[in-house]
C-alpha cells in the first residue's frame, strides 16, 4: 500500500464551508470572492430552478436576440420561410387528404409520427405543422453571425425542449394513436395510464425506484458474477472475481468504472456481463466498486479518487498477483481518471501498467458533447453553491440532465406509452441499472467540472496531481480505446482526440450504439458491428475523417477483439489462477460487497 493511500485512510471528510473552502471554485481574478451569504442565495435559487442558472439562460437569450435584431437579412429569410411553410400547411389542410409524405419531400421519416394514423386528416396537418416549427426554430437559432457557439447551442436546446413539450403526440386529443386505443378499449387504456401515473407519482414522493426494478436484485440476477471483496477503504471496495478456467493470463485486469454510476453496468445479467466474459476468457479480473458518497465524503478531492481509488486498487492487486503489471480499463469518467493516473505514474517514473483500455472516455474536453450545455461559469457557480450546502450532488440532478439531452426517448415517448396508451414498458437490466443512480462529492465534482470540462486542464498540460501537472504525452503504455457512434455524452470525435495527445501505440475502436449500449454489446447480439484500426507508437496522426474511411468494418461484438488484444500483450503463457486475496488483503465478503447496495 502506498504512503499516500495510508495517509488518507484514517482521515474524516469535512463538509465544505467558509472555514474549509473549495479550491476548485477559485477564479482567475483574486478579487472575486464568494461570501457565505452569496452562497446561500445561489443555493436557494438553485433549489427553485432545479440547478439551472437563469443568468446563463438570460445571457444566451440576449446574445441571440441582440444579434438577430441587427441581422435584417436573417430576419427576412426567417419571415420568407415562415410564409412558405404557412402556405404549404394551408394547402394541405384544405385537401382533407394525406399529404405527399416524407418520401416526396426528400426528408427523413419522423419516427414520432410513423404510425399510419398520423397520415389521416387533421392529424397529418398537426404533425406537419410541428415538424415545420422545428425546422423554422432550428434555422432561427443557428447560423446567426456574432452569437457565441455556447449561446447558440443553449438557445437551440431550449427551443427544442419547448417544442418537444408542445408536440401533438403528447396530448390525447391531438394524438390519433391514443384516441384509437381509447376507443378500442372503451377508455381502459386511459384508466391504466392514470393508474401508472399515480403509481409513479407515489414512488417518486417516497424516493422509490421505477416500477419493474424490483425484478432485478443486485447480487442475485444482476451483479452476480462470483467473487470476493478483497479490499475496502472509505471510498472503494475492490472485487476479485473467481476464475472459471484452469489457467489464466499472467497479467490481471483492473476495471475502473465511473463513480457517476454503479459499477455493475459491466456485470449486468449473465448473458451480457463484460466481467463474466473476461473471466471466462481466462483473465483474472478485479473491479472497483465506488462508495455512494454522502455528507461525510463531501471534501474528497480528485486526488483522493486517485490515491484511494486507482492507486489503492493497484497496491492490492500487486500483493495478490505479485511481480506482474496490470491491464487497466476505465469506463467514462473512470477512464478519464485512469488516464490521469497513468500520466502521473509516467511522470513519477512508475511502470505499473501493461496496457490501458478506455471505454467512451474523454481526455480532451474542447468538444465534450451536449453536456457542455450545462457547463459554464454561471452554471457552475450555482451548482457549487448548492453542493456546498448539501455536501454532494444529488443523483436525481444528473439523471434529469441526461433525460433532457434525449428528451424524446427518455421522457416524452415514455410518458405517452405509459400514461396515455396505458402500456408499461418492459424493464430490462440496463434500465434497472440506470435507475440505480449515485451521488457525487461536492469538492471532487467541482474540481472535475472546472478543471476538465470548463478549463480543459488535462489537454492543456495544466492538470495537477499532488501539486504537479501531468501530461498525456508522457504515456507510453499500449492503449485500446473504444468509442460509440451515437454517444451524446462522450462523442466519438472527442474521444478520438487522444490520438494527438499521446505517441503511444493506440488501437481505436468505433462501435455501433450509444454511451452505454455500445459498451454492453455482448457476442451473439444481433445487428452489431464496429470499425477497428491500430496506430503504431510514434506513427503519423490520422484525422478522424480519414480514420473513418480507412478503418475496416467488422461484424459482431468488439469484446473478442479486446480479449485477443489483451492476450497478445501478455508476458508469457497462461499460469495457475492466483489465490482469492492475500495475507495482506484477505477476502472480506462475497461480491458484490456493501458499497454497491448503498442508496
Amino acid at each position: 500500500m502506498s504512503a499516500e493511500t495510508k495517509k488518507h485512510l484514517p482521515a474524516t471528510a469535512l463538509p465544505i464551508s467558509a472555514s474549509n473552502p473549495d479550491p476548485a471554485t477559485a477564479t482567475p481574478n483574486p478579487a472575486i470572492r464568494k461570501t457565505p451569504l452569496d452562497i446561500k442565495v445561489l443555493a436557494a435559487l438553485a433549489r427553485v430552478t432545479n440547478s439551472m442558472s437563469p443568468m446563463s439562460l438570460a445571457l444566451a437569450g440576449i446574445d441571440w436576440a441582440g444579434h438577430l435584431a441587427f441581422a435584417p437579412g436573417k430576419r427576412l429569410e426567417l419571415f420568407s420561410m415562415g410564409v412558405s411553410q404557412l402556405q404549404n400547411l394551408w394547402q394541405e389542410a384544405l385537401k382533407f387528404a394525406p399529404p405527399s409524405g416524407d418520401a416526396a419531400t426528400g426528408t427523413k421519416p419522423d419516427r414520432r409520427f410513423a404510425d399510419p394514423a398520423w397520415q389521416q386528416w387533421p392529424f397529418n396537418v398537426a404533425s406537419r405543422a410541428f415538424q415545420e416549427s422545428e425546422t423554422w426554430w432550428k434555422a432561427a437559432t443557428t447560423g446567426l453571425p456574432g452569437v457565441s457557439r455556447h449561446h447558440e447551442d443553449m438557445t437551440g436546446f431550449m427551443a427544442r425542449q419547448f417544442l418537444d413539450m408542445l408536440s401533438p403526440g403528447n396530448y390525447p386529443l391531438t394524438n390519433p394513436v391514443v384516441l384509437k386505443r381509447a376507443m378500442e378499449t372503451n377508455g381502459t387504456s386511459l384508466q391504466r395510464g392514470l393508474l401508472n401515473f399515480m403509481d409513479d407519482l407515489g414512488r417518486a414522493s417516497q424516493g422509490l425506484p421505477p416500477a419493474g426494478t424490483e425484478n432485478f436484485v443486485v447480487g442475485k440476477n444482476i451483479a452476480a458474477t462470483p467473487g470476493k471483496v478483497v479490499y475496502r477503504n472509505r471510498l472503494i471496495e475492490l472485487i476479485q472475481y473467481s476464475p472459471t478456467t484452469d489457467k489464466v493470463q499472467p497479467e490481471p485486469v483492473l476495471i475502473v468504472p465511473a463513480w457517476i454510476m454503479k459499477y455493475y453496468i459491466l456485470d449486468l445479467s449473465q448473458h451480457n456481463s463484460l466481467i463474466k466474459y473476461l473471466v471466462d476468457q481466462g483473465h483474472t479480473v478485479f473491479c472497483i466498486s465506488w462508495k455512494n458518497p454522502g455528507v461525510d465524503e463531501a471534501a474528497l478531492s480528485m486526488d483522493d479518487y486517485l490515491s484511494l481509488g486507482v492507486e489503492a486498487a493497484l497496491d492490492a492487486i500487486n500483493s495478490i498477483v505479485p511481480k506482474q503489471k496490470v491491464h487497466a480499463a476505465g469506463y467514462c469518467l473512470g477512464g478519464t481518471l485512469l488516464s490521469i493516473a497513468n500520466a502521473a505514474m509516467a511522470r513519477d517514473g512508475q511502470d505499473r501498467l501493461a496496457s490501458m483500455t478506455l471505454f467512451t472516455a474523454q481526455t480532451d474536453f474542447t468538444e465534450p458533447g451536449q453536456l457542455a450545455l450545462f457547463i459554464d461559469d454561471s452554471q457552475l457557480a450555482m451548482l457549487e453553491a448548492q453542493m456546498r450546502e448539501v455536501g454532494y450532488l444529488k443523483s436525481g440532478q444528473m439523471v434529469g440532465a441526461f433525460q433532457l439531452l434525449n428528451s424524446y426517448d427518455m421522457l416524452w415517448s415514455r410518458m405517452v406509452n405509459e400514461y396515455l396508451l396505458g402500456e408499461r414498458g418492459g424493464m430490462i437490466d440496463l434500465m434497472a441499472w440506470n435507475a440505480d443512480a449515485t451521488r457525487m462529492p461536492a469538492l471532487m465534482h467541482a474540481q472535475y467540472l472546472r478543471r476538465l470540462f470548463l478549463n480543459n486542464d488535462l489537454a492543456g498540460g495544466r492538470y495537477p496531481v499532488r501539486g504537479k501537472p501531468v501530461v498525456m504525452a508522457d504515456v507510453r503504455t499500449p492503449i485500446f480505446c473504444v468509442a460509440t457512434y451515437t454517444d451524446h455524452v462522450a462523442p466519438w470525435r472527442s474521444v478520438y482526440k487522444l490520438h494527438y495527445m499521446t505517441p503511444a501505440e493506440l488501437t481505436f475502436v468505433l462501435t455501433k450504439g450509444g454511451h452505454n449500449a455500445g459498451i454492453v454489446s455482448e457476442p451473439g447480439r444481433k445487428n452489431r458491428h464496429y470499425q477497428i484500426l491500430k496506430r503504431d507508437a510514434g506513427a503519423q496522426y490520422l484525422s478522424h475523417e480519414d480514420w473513418l474511411a480507412t478503418a475496416p468494418r467488422e461484424e459482431g461484438s468488439w469484446w473478442p477483439a479486446w480479449s485477443k488484444w489483451l492476450k497478445e500483450r501478455s508476458s508469457g503463457p497462461a499460469v495457475n489462477p492466483p489465490s482469492m486475496g492475500s495475507k495482506s488483503y484477505p477476502a472480506l465478503m462475497d461480491a458484490p460487497g456493501e458499497y454497491v447496495l448503498e442508496r
